[in-house]
């Protein structure tokens, strides 16, 4: 089947849809065999341990069973996807003027340029399975800040701290697509924080998978040292093809004593896109992860943010939306494990469904006997914009002390014929008003977003909204 006719026009989504031919690109064969990682470690010029990691997941991914808990995924055949591709002769570059003519078009689309100099300080640019572009503002990389592509950190000074952290967190062990991870793995991004260092504007990497039938693995490695803050950002994109794509990332975020890292995540993956991504965070003494979600594309998904409150005091706070349309269905919801006395975690989710999309939260709570004062509170709810939409909430709570403060709420709902009426009786269209009610219903994580990401998701909002009506 030819390139033309694998893609599939969507026209409210055309800021995300355009692509490029592969007409240039290196690729493995599809399907998943030692060779095909023997020769993706060979690319990526992997130190022999990482190698020997990579066969060894491979291992595992082959002996461990699918997931069976949530929707289905019988439409992904890894015989058909391609593991690793990149543009041929590739390098990542740090002058934004080097970068391929196409490849640059498509990050000048997307507004990647436009966001690194007016409010970012240091952007990472995922194409397919490499990172093409990286680059720091010069006075973050004078506090001793690290951020770079995680290849390259494998080779540096920071290569043991690497080898300490990764896929600490999230071990092959822990289901099928995190072996599958750690055999095909490419690209991403490494951060260090040193102690007491506050950067105080955002960085950003952005993932944006352009082949058809591909799957995208990057590794995003994020270490904030005692007393220090960062805000990361990472947004993801794809055009619309039907054949199925996969995206099996992996992050994971070490947080030190007293330490606050916010990640924010806007993912707009296309509908073909299978999205079995694995986040998780651990949390020391006193420090704090924040979570910010919006997830608006995929066919697929599988979304679990997890922290793990290890430290005394130690917090979490999660908040999210989910906006589930025609041909959607989107299981996503977070864990907080409490393991530490004092320790606090606050979910706050928004899930929306229209034209048949289904929606389902899913939230564990677990508390051990060490966290005693503990405390934790869950909160979603769901908005349905028609009556032929699916919303389900399937909350699970693990307590063992007695000492715990923990409580959960859950509301669903269908949007107000009368606030709608008022509306257009202020002279907005029906689309417009109900639009704007949507907007408002998400505005959890619009206000915790920068302006220039929560214009983006009331965007996203407006063009999945384009004819919802009736």
């Amino acid at each position: 089947m030819s390139k033309e006719k694998t893609y599939v026009d969507d026209i409210d989504r055309s800021m995300y849809d355009f692509r490029y031919d592969e007409r240039d690109a290196y690729k493995v064969d599809e399907g998943l065999t030692p060779a095909i990682v023997e020769k993706i470690s060979k690319e990526k010029k992997d130190p022999a341990w990482m190698r020997d990691f990579r066969l060894s997941c491979l291992e595992t991914y082959e002996k461990t069973a699918f997931p069976q808990w949530g929707p289905s995924i019988d439409g992904l055949d890894m015989n058909n996807i391609v593991t690793y591709i990149r543009p041929k002769d590739n390098h990542m570059v740090k002058d934004w003027k080097q970068v391929p003519a196409d490849i640059k078009d498509t990050f000048e689309k997307l507004g990647i340029p436009q966001a690194e100099r007016e409010s970012l300080a240091g952007v990472g640019a995922q194409y397919d399975s490499e990172l093409v572009y990286h680059n720091v503002r010069e006075e973050v990389a004078a506090q001793g800040v690290i951020y770079t592509d995680l290849e390259s950190a494998l080779h540096g000074p920071y290569a043991q701290m690497i080898r300490d952290h990764f896929m600490k967190l999230v071990p092959a062990t822990d289901h099928k697509f995190a072996a599958l991870h750690g055999a095909v793995w490419s690209g991403g991004s490494f951060v260090y924080v040193p102690p007491g260092v506050s950067v105080e504007i955002p960085l950003q990497s952005y993932f944006r998978l352009n082949a058809a039938g591909a799957g995208q693995f990057e590794h995003t490695l994020i270490i904030v040292d005692e007393g220090a803050y960062l805000h990361f950002i990472e947004g993801c994109s794809a055009p619309k093809y039907n054949v199925a794509n996969l995206h099996a990332g992996c992050v994971e975020l070490f947080v030190g004593k007293n330490a606050t890292l916010r990640y924010s995540t806007i993912e707009n993956w296309s509908k073909n896109m299978y999205n079995l991504n694995t986040k998780r965070a651990r949390v020391e003494e006193g420090g704090k992860i924040e979570w910010i979600s919006g997830s608006f594309g995929s066919h697929v998904s599988y979304l679990y943010p997890s922290s793990f409150l290890v430290g005394e005091g130690a917090r979490s706070e999660f908040t999210s939306v989910t906006f589930a349309g025609r041909g959607q269905n989107l299981d996503t919801g977070c864990k907080v494990v409490h393991n530490a006395p004092n320790t606090s975690s606050y979910v706050n989710t928004r899930s929306i469904s229209k034209s048949g999309g289904i929606s389902t939260f899913r939230s564990s709570v677990n508390v051990t006997p060490k966290a005693k004062g503990a405390k934790a509170s869950v909160s979603c709810a769901s908005l349905m914009l028609d009556d032929i939409s699916r919303s389900d909430t399937i909350p699970a709570m693990d307590i063992r002390t007695a000492d715990a403060d923990i409580g959960h709420e859950a509301k669903i709902g269908r949007i107000s014929d009368e606030t709608v009426f008022y509306l257009m009786s202020r002279g907005m269209s029906e689309e417009d008003a109900r639009a704007l009610i949507v907007s408002g219903f998400a505005d959890n994580v619009g206000k915790e977003l920068p302006l220039e990401y929560a214009v983006e998701m009331n965007n996203l909002i407006r063009l999945e909204m384009k004819g919802a009506i009736g």
